[in-house]
């Protein structure tokens, strides 16, 4: 028995200590890996070789392979919080030297950009600003637009409505907004200007008295529809002109709309003050009907809106970050992706919960999460530590044990050499 195998176990032991001790330290640390000591045989080269001679110099530690198993994922009040549920890293841009980390805690710079504590940027794709739908190219740093949302100008009016069909032909026959027995019914809607300033638009639904001799012809069940924008009747009225409906309704004798084909009819353009001149909205009536029961308006939307600033904003589980805006509005701000690794236990492990790609993990395959092998993201949570608090502690007392065990042969070895040394 020599001191070398006693000394080469101390030192192991050691580090297994070492390796447990750093697990036990970062049992709250979010996205932390546990490593794992592994161990080797040492054995003296011959080169005529010892056969079954041979009986070893010790060991060695051969490796601290990381167990990149998944961590439990607690939820948090933080909205920026992110948790990778299955494989893959987060991908960081620290001024151009990119990490990979599974620690999801961020938060938004002085730019906007998202970033961990450390200041490195999470990446991910881009928006395409003129069609808003997502650009997988090169990942770049992910930045929260400050701005305000541009306001989109009103094109078109989804109506489905009832016109009573028991409904007399009003009493004054030419249709003036300011004077109700000029025609049956009417109801409003907000529209949006160019500039997202807010107006009025609101129709009117007058019953036309059957009239074959009129050029053209009006049949039965026919309605002239009436616009005003803010109190102003579109097309204007020049008088002594009567005034000008903006479409007309003919509906069948089962009460189903058969005029106009495909149920849309546009208004006459209208200009706002500093805005898109001669703006025009398209009224779509498709399903409206003519029952014999009270008008009612069963739908009624638009799709303009104003001005809108950015409220908060949530990340969904493929990774789209999704602003909300004041204004009711939603709009893609980007997409986070994750990164994966042939051999994530190659990974350099650089502190600060971040890794560096090395020669032995492979090159990184990016890509959005939930694709290929990557896990999904949950918004609002975070991943805990996967260190096993309960079995490091057990790990602890076997590695003490083992160490004590090594003491014990050096004792030994010493007590066979002070037995040499006192041989007469």
């Amino acid at each position: 028995m020599g001191f070398q195998q006693g000394l080469s176990g101390l030192n192991v032991s050691a580090k297994q200590l070492d390796v447990i001790g750093n697990n036990i330290a970062n049992a709250n640390t979010v996205g932390f890996k546990m490593g794992q000591a592994q161990f080797a045989d040492v054995y003296a080269a011959s080169l005529s070789g010892a056969g079954g001679n041979q009986v070893g110099l010790g060991a060695r530690l051969a490796a601290v392979a990381q167990q990149f198993t998944q961590g439990n994922i607690t939820v948090t009040n933080s909205t920026m919080d992110m948790a990778i549920n299955g494989q893959g890293f987060y991908r960081m841009d620290n001024n151009g030297a990119i990490s990979y980390s599974r620690n999801g805690q961020f938060q938004i710079d002085q730019n906007g950009f998202m970033v961990n504590s450390q200041g490195a940027k999470l990446t991910g794709f881009q928006v395409n600003p003129a069609t808003g739908a997502i650009v997988a190219a090169t990942p770049s740093p992910l930045q929260i637009p400050t701005a305000n949302m541009a306001a989109k100008p009103s094109a078109n009016v989804n109506m489905v409505a009832n016109l009573d069909a028991r409904s007399a032909v009003p009493i004054t026959a030419a249709f003036s907004p300011t004077v109700p027995t000029s025609f049956n019914n009417s109801t409003a809607v907000t529209t949006y200007d160019s500039l997202g300033n807010s107006h009025v638009s609101t129709l009117y639904f007058q019953l036309q008295a059957v009239n074959p001799a009129a050029v053209p012809p009006v049949a039965a069940n026919t309605w002239n529809v009436y616009a005003t924008v803010d109190g102003v009747q579109v097309p204007a009225v020049v008088a002594p002109a009567a005034a000008t409906p903006v479409g007309t309704l003919v509906f069948n004798t089962n009460g189903t709309l058969a005029t106009p084909v495909g149920g849309t009819m546009t208004t006459a353009p209208f200009s706002s003050v500093g805005a898109t001149p001669n703006q025009t909205l398209t009224f779509n009536f498709t399903n409206s009907t003519q029952f014999g029961a009270n008008f009612g308006v069963n739908s009624l939307t638009q799709d303009g809106y104003g001005s809108g600033l950015l409220s908060g904003f949530s990340t969904a589980a493929d990774g789209t970050v999704m602003g909300r805006y004041s204004n009711g509005q939603s709009k893609v701000l980007g997409q986070v992706v994750l990164a994966n690794f042939a051999n994530p236990q190659g990974l350099v492990a650089l502190g600060g919960n971040g890794w560096a790609q090395s020669p032995t993990s492979g090159s990184p395959l990016v890509g959005a999460p939930g694709t290929a092998q990557l896990g999904a993201i949950q918004s609002g949570a975070v991943e805990d530590s996967n260190t096993d608090l309960t079995g490091e502690l057990v790990n602890m007392i076997t590695a003490q044990r083992v160490y004590q065990a090594n003491a014990q042969t050096i004792k030994t070895q010493d007590q066979i050499l002070q037995t040499l040394v006192n041989m007469r």
